[in-house]
C-alpha cells in the first residue's frame, strides 16, 4: 500500500513523522501535533538539525546526528538515539510525496511543561522558493551586531553559542531587519570586529588559493556543510583555514559565500556595495555540491 499523503497542485508537498516509544508514527502534517504548553513552543528549548534529501538519500546523516547528541548533550536533554532517528527518517522518505530534492528536520522539544518525555519528530518540506533563487542568483548581505565578543562559549556555556536550539528569535529578527534595508541576509559581527556567521550559515571567503572561514571556537555553530566543503576544497588543491576575521577582509577577498546544508550561495553585495564577481564561484559550487 502507498502510504505517502496525496497533494494537490496548489499544496506543498510535506511529511511529519513523530518518534514513539513503539517505533515511529507517520501523522497528518497539518494535523494539531505539540500540546499547548510545549516547551520548545513556550521557550524554544530544544534542538533541531536539517538537511537535504536528494533522491531518497539524506546528505551528510551521520554528521547531522553526530552534532544533534552534541547539542542534546549539552542542553542535558535526553533525545532519542541515532537508530531511532534512523527509522524515523526512512518512514519519511518513504512516504515523502514530492520532488527529488526536499529538506528534512529533525526536532526533538524538552516536552510538556509539567514534566514528560521530550517530544520528538520528523519533518519533511520542499525547498523554499527564495532558497532555489539565492541559489542561482546570489544574495545581497548585511552586517549586524551580535553585541558580544567572540571566545565566550567556553566560559559561558549557559549560552549554547555551539549548539543548534530552537532559539532562533535573535536569527530571525536580524533576517528581517536585513529584508527591511532591502538585503537578502545577514552577517553577524562580535563586538571586538571579528565576523561570525550568517544568520543560519557559515561564512566562506576566498585569497587565491586559501579558503578561510571562522573557527567554531568564535562563539558559532560548528558548520557541517563549510567542513564538508574545505574537505573537498583541500582534496581538490585549495588551501582551507578555520581562521578569525574581520569585516574589511570580506570586502578584500575574491569571493564571498554564505554556506549551509540547504544553500551554497555568493554574497553579490555587502553593506550596500557591489562586490565583483567570484572567480572560483562555480569550482566551489560544485565541490560544495560534490562534497
Amino acid at each position: 500500500m502507498d502510504m505517502r499523503p496525496s497533494v494537490s497542485m496548489d499544496q506543498a508537498a510535506a511529511v511529519l513523522v513523530r518518534l514513539d516509544p513503539q517505533g515511529p508514527e507517520l501523522c497528518p502534517p497539518a494535523a494539531p501535533f505539540l500540546r499547548a504548553d510545549d516547551t520548545g513552543v513556550l521557550r524554544g528549548d530544544g534542538i533541531f538539525e536539517r538537511f537535504l534529501v536528494t533522491a531518497g538519500q539524506p546528505r551528510h546523516l551521520e554528521d547531522h546526528l553526530a552534532r544533534m547528541a552534541r547539542s542534546a548533550e549539552s542542553m542535558e536533554l535526553a533525545a532519542p538515539g541515532a537508530d531511532a532517528w534512523k527509522q524515523a527518517i526512512a518512514v519519511a522518505i518513504a512516504a515523502w510525496p514530492g520532488a527529488d530534492e526536499w529538506s528534512m528536520r529533525l526536532v526533538c522539544t524538552r516536552g510538556p511543561e509539567d514534566g514528560g518525555p521530550p517530544v520528538a519528530y520528523v519533518l519533511g518540506q520542499e525547498l523554499s522558493p527564495s532558497v532555489l533563487r539565492q541559489r542561482q542568483g546570489g544574495i545581497a548581505v548585511v552586517t549586524v551586531a551580535r553585541g558580544m565578543p567572540g571566545g565566550l562559549g567556553a566560559e559561558a556555556p549557559w549560552l549554547l553559542l555551539g549548539a543548534k536550539t530552537l532559539s532562533y528569535a535573535v536569527n530571525m529578527a536580524a533576517k528581517r531587519w536585513a529584508e527591511s534595508r532591502g538585503a537578502d541576509d545577514a552577517i553577524f559581527v562580535g563586538s571586538d570586529g571579528m565576523v561570525w556567521e550568517g544568520a543560519n550559515s557559515g561564512v566562506v571567503v576566498s585569497h587565491g588559493g586559501r579558503l578561510v572561514s571562522p573557527p567554531a571556537s568564535v562563539g558559532i555553530l560548528d558548520s557541517i556543510s563549510v567542513a564538508r566543503l574545505f574537505s573537498a576544497a583541500e582534496a581538490a588543491g585549495w588551501d582551507v583555514a578555520r581562521e578569525e576575521l574581520k569585516v574589511h577582509e570580506l570586502f578584500e577577498a575574491d569571493g564571498v559565500w554564505l554556506s549551509s546544508s540547504i544553500r551554497f550561495t555568493r554574497v553579490h553585495t555587502l553593506d550596500g556595495k557591489g562586490l565583483p564577481p567570484a572567480p572560483a564561484h562555480e569550482e566551489l559550487v560544485a565541490l560544495s555540491a560534490a562534497s
